[in-house]
């Protein structure tokens, strides 16, 4: 299973508890993020984690190539609605790319949980 974790930065604690929570999952995966939000994962999760650009420097788009070539199964886009975000193209692109190839792709905790849970069961 290939994980795309991403978190605005008013949303990174939140990836982080998340991550833990969800940590034997996590560790099962091949997991890539954005740069910093890798970093926490890695420093404060002990998780494996490729780390791409931050996203403002290109991270959503390293990852929506990764998507579009077949090599994202799942994304976890934890989106900060009321923060202005200068690189919003490059994140509208990323989600539509989840649409346009049917790839899961969770924007807040609660879809996030929802779908990791499911994968959990599954891959018991």
């Amino acid at each position: 299973m290939n994980i795309a974790l991403i978190a605005h930065d008013g949303k990174k604690n939140d990836m982080v508890a998340l991550a833990s929570a969800f940590k034997p999952l996590l560790e099962r995966s091949t997991l890539l993020a954005t740069g910093t939000t890798g970093g926490r994962l890695q420093a404060e999760c002990g998780l494996t984690v490729e780390r791409l650009l931050s996203g403002p420097m290109g991270g959503d788009l390293q990852i929506g190539a990764r998507l579009a070539m077949g090599a994202v199964d799942v994304v976890i886009f934890l989106r900060d609605p009321m923060t202005p975000q200068p690189h919003e193209p490059d994140i509208n692109a990323l989600v539509r790319a989840c649409d346009v190839h049917d790839i899961p792709c969770a924007t807040n905790v609660a879809s996030a949980r929802l779908l990791l849970t499911q994968l959990s069961a599954l891959t018991l």
